[in-house]
Formats: C-alpha cells, structure tokens, sequence
C-alpha cells in the first residue's frame, strides 16, 4: 500500500495493531460513522428476522458477521485487489429496525437506503432476513431505476403469500417485479434446489425472462463459465444488485441459517460466482440469512463476511 493511500482512506484494523479478538466488532474493524457522508462504500447492518417462516435467528446475524470479520485482512490474495487503496469505506452501524411491524421496517430500511445513495455511497448489507433485499430494491430503483439482479439462494423467494400476508422472506422478488424494480430478463437465480409445490415455484420467474439455474445444473462444475455468460447478458453499463442467501451453500458449508436444503453450492463456486460480478456495474448488495443459533462454529458467519469482502472487491473502482 502507497502511504498516500493509507493517509487517504480508511484501514482495516491490523492484527499488528490490536489482537484480532481486540476492539470494535465494526466489520473488518473498520471505522465507524453515523452516515455515508464522504465514502463510496458503505456495511450497513439489518437486523431483522420478523420475515422468517422456519427457524428465526437472523436477527443476530449482523453482529456475528462483524465479530467473524475481525480476521479479514485488507487484500484479497485470490482476486488481486486491494479495495482500501481505492475506496473511502466504513461501517455506519444498523438500521433501527420496528421488530415488532414488518411493514414499518421495510419503510425504515428503504428510508434508510436512500440516505445511503443519496450521498452516491454504495450499500452492502449485512442481513437479517432475505426479507430485506424488497426495501432495499425500492430504494435502489428509486434512483436507478428498475435494476439486473444476481440472486444466489436454495429458494426463488417468489411466492404471492406466506400465510396470506404479501411481506415476508419468501415473496421479495414477486414485490419485487409487480413494483419494477428489477428487470425480469436481466435477472438470473443460481443455486435453487430442493422440494416444491409445483413447477411453477421456478416456473413464474422464468416466463418472465429469469434464467434459473439450479443447484443441480451447478454440481462438480466450476461457475467462471456461467457468469462470464452473465456479464455478456448484462453489460457493463445496466445498475445491478446482487443478493446473496448463505442457504445457497450446502449446509456442510453454512449450517447455521434458517431454511437449509442438501446439495448446495460450495464456498468456492459462491466465491466465483461474486468474482464473476467484477465488471458489472454494481450498485448495492445483501449477504442475508446467517443464523448464529444454528451456527456453533462460527464458520457460516466467516463465509458470509469473506463474501461481503468479495462484494466488495467487485465494485467499481475498487480495483484502481
């Protein structure tokens, strides 16, 4: 690193400095600031799991990703980039959150977004549960309009209603197309898997125009192919957002999250998958559904911290 740029930008806290198990829980052990004022990044937590429909914990999930992080280091050996060389980023802490009425939180968190990207400062949230990403989207579409999305996870999230209510973890990206903000033939799912209803539980997205590509299409093959075909498909000037459900890993890999499915993605295939986002143009992103209950090693939280680390990395600019 320059010392231009570690005068610059903010560092992560050095295992040199502080011992890893020492200071702040801020992601990455970043500096903390109340707002996005002055940076072109930001971690932003929601800790949220009023959405949930089986096994909750994910309200906890923000805290436990950041305590993890403490033993990410500021270049990513794999990719090649140093983002705190060429970015201004901070944690700015989590959105208070109404835990007992989902339909205010989802306002506070869109609230919240906006105040994020109205100082053109790009959000990577640190869920909470896979309810957050529709707030999110309302508040991203607000400014860019409707958005490509990459969206990893073991389920659609597509479903009109969950015990007939319209918000909830698994109906964000159906809120999602009826209020446009997503472009339908310029998103694509990867990783779904299991047991259905139906076939049209994959089916609705894809006559719209999503490409579904389940876990099974996934198996035993690396996926750099698969998202070179996806950066081909959105170009590099289209906004994108990426939500990343940690229940697309198999859960040898993440068990600790609320709705596991067997024969997931691997951490290396999660890992091309967002460095295959690298020259998109993304403009936010969620690492959603981390569990700490169902979690006892730790190693779900970690992975979701390295992959927000990767959104990082995957920004524009963050590669010089």
């Amino acid at each position: 690193m320059t010392a231009d740029a570690k005068h610059r930008f903010n560092q992560p806290l050095g295992g040199n400095e502080m011992p890893r198990f020492g200071g702040l829980a801020t992601m990455m052990r970043l500096p903390m600031q109340d707002t996005a004022a002055g940076l072109d990044a930001c971690f932003v937590g929601v800790p949220m799991d009023i959405g949930t429909s089986n096994r909750a914990g994910t309200r906890h999930g923000p805290r436990q990703i950041r305590a993890e992080s403490c033993m990410l280091r500021p270049y990513g050996m794999g990719n090649g980039v140093a983002p705190f060389e060429n970015l201004q980023v901070a944690d700015i802490g989590d959105f208070a959150i109404n835990t007992f009425n989902i339909s205010a939180t989802c306002d506070i968190i869109t609230e919240g977004i906006n105040g994020i990207l109205e100082h053109g400062c790009v959000p990577l949230v640190l869920g909470g549960d896979h309810t957050l990403t529709y707030p999110v989207l309302r508040a991203v579409a607000r400014k860019f309009g409707p958005v490509a999305l990459v969206h990893v996870d073991a389920h659609a999230d597509t479903s009109d209603v969950m015990f007939g209510e319209k918000i909830a973890h698994g109906t964000p990206f159906r809120r999602a197309v009826e209020e446009n903000l997503i472009i339908p033939d310029r998103t694509v799912q990867i990783g779904l898997r299991g047991t259905g209803y139906s076939p049209s539980d994959y089916d609705w997205g894809r006559n719209l125009g999503f490409e579904v590509v389940q876990a099974e299409e996934c198996w035993h093959r690396s996926l750099a192919p698969l998202m070179e075909r996806v950066r081909q498909r959105f170009g590099g000037d289209v906004p994108v957002y990426v939500s990343f459900d940690i229940d697309s890993l198999d859960p040898a890999f993440a068990p600790g999250t609320g709705t596991v499915e067997v024969g997931g993605l691997t951490t290396i295939q999660a890992l091309e998958i967002v460095r295959g986002c690298s020259g998109l143009n993304l403009v936010g992103g969620d690492l959603v559904e981390v569990s700490p209950p169902y979690d006892p090693s730790g190693n779900t939280a970690l992975i979701g911290a390295n992959l927000l680390f990767e959104m990082l990395c995957a920004l524009p600019g963050a590669n010089g």
